[in-house]
């Protein structure tokens, strides 16, 4: 099995266009969280909140017409994380078209905003004949990635991931996968979501949604609170790139870590509620293929969406594993959860916070909830030597999914 390694990151989100940017956002405290005053006529909807990505004129503009043609909001934000990734590997272009290189983006669906626009159109209006043709590729569940591969010209092994919040880490892991195996030389891979109120509606429909903060949208995601009362919706694309180690070496690349472990499972027993036995299994079996024990980790990026189930039982399988030892934080209360995009986007903020030598807090965390007790929570950014992570997501669905990820590379 051939070595996986990363070599190039990009990022849209809330809370900046580039890794530094966003970084440095969250270094500061900065919260992407803000009410959304457009959702008003929607009298019914009890969760006003959201972190949405902007997309400016001159991003739009940035990608031919040909291309964006066919681009969503969605289909803009990966396109131009994976413009970004590909930039910061520097693999040429050309070589892109060869069949060596691979690309795999997840979300949760196809555009969610597309496909309500196309859905209320044809409902009000009681014709097809005007839609475009193209609105069509903006509702594919597999619009992120069809439209990144089409838009590089990319030939080589192209998939699309939908597994709720494990969807871009399904997509990195699968991806490892076909790198291992010799099947691919490198893959741009990650995710990619949009805010839409059908999406917050969706969560506030199942009584998962924050709703107690309108008023003060800072404190509407706070993991592992003892008030936390449910999510955020939030919007972005984390795309990287991921090569085998000797491809990479071979030219000069600048390497961030490498892929030591993967797991994905289902849990087989709910729908919707996390469970503890899932959780415990997936982490165990990331950690047994990365030839790693508990101890030698030494920060976990918990999912944490601030649900009152989820960061329970995900507490619970931390400490069933770690034994609250590992240094544990989740980055969601400052970009709320980005879903389909959420493994990706902060896998990067882990590999580039490792790179400065810090751990980053969870922000809001004043009051840890009893039933989310952990000796490991990081409250406060500090210093620190960060040589092994582990990144969790785990989706309704009943998907579980880990990534495990060292930075000194060896040999």
């Amino acid at each position: 099995m051939r070595r996986v390694v990363i070599t190039g990151m990009g990022v849209k989100s809330a809370l900046g266009n580039t890794v530094k940017e966003l970084c440095d956002n969250i270094e500061n405290s900065v919260s992407a969280i803000r009410f959304m005053p457009e959702w008003d006529k929607y009298p019914d909807l009890r969760s006003r909140v959201a972190a949405p990505c902007q997309l400016s004129a001159e991003e739009i503009r940035s990608i031919p017409r040909n291309s964006r043609r066919s681009m969503s909001r969605m289909g803009f934000f990966a396109t131009l994380a994976a413009e970004r990734a590909l930039d910061d590997s520097g693999i040429d272009r050309d070589y892109l078209s060869s069949g060596n290189v691979g690309c795999i983006v997840g979300s949760t669906t196809g555009s969610p905003s597309e496909i309500l626009g196309t859905m209320t159109h044809i409902i009000t209006e009681e014709t097809f004949a005007d839609l475009s043709p193209m609105q069509v590729f903006k509702c594919f569940a597999h619009t992120a990635g069809m439209n990144v591969a089409s838009h590089l010209n990319l030939t080589g092994y192209t998939a699309a991931s939908s597994a709720a919040c494990a969807s871009s880490l399904q997509a990195l892991g699968l991806a490892a996968d076909m790198i291992a195996m010799g099947r691919q030389k490198a893959i741009l891979c990650g995710g990619a979501e949009e805010v839409d109120i059908s999406v917050t509606a969706s969560f506030d429909a199942l009584y998962v949604a924050s709703t107690h903060f309108n008023d003060r949208p800072e404190l509407a995601s706070r993991p592992f609170h003892r008030d936390r009362d449910g999510l955020v919706c939030g919007g972005g694309a984390g795309i990287l790139m991921l090569e085998e180690y000797e491809h990479a070496r071979k030219r000069g690349a600048r390497i961030y870590g490498e892929v030591k472990g993967y797991s994905t499972c289902s849990n087989g027993a709910h729908i919707s509620q996390s469970n503890e036995e899932a959780m415990c299994r997936c982490l165990e079996q990331a950690l047994s293929e990365a030839k790693f024990s508990p101890a030698d980790i030494d920060y976990v990026n918990a999912h944490a969406t601030s649900t009152l189930h989820g960061d329970t039982v995900e507490t619970a399988a931390l400490n069933r594993i770690f034994a609250g030892k590992a240094p544990m934080s989740s980055f969601k209360g400052l970009l709320g959860h980005t879903l389909g995009a959420s493994g990706s986007i902060e896998l990067v903020v882990c590999l580039e916070m490792m790179r400065r030598g810090l751990l980053y807090p969870t922000h809001n965390l004043d009051d840890i909830a009893d039933d989310c007790r952990y000796d490991g929570h990081i409250t406060e950014i500090r210093e620190a030597k960060i040589n092994t992570l582990v990144k969790n997501c785990f989706a309704f669905g009943g998907i579980n999914a880990v990534l495990v990820c060292e930075k000194n590379i060896k040999g």
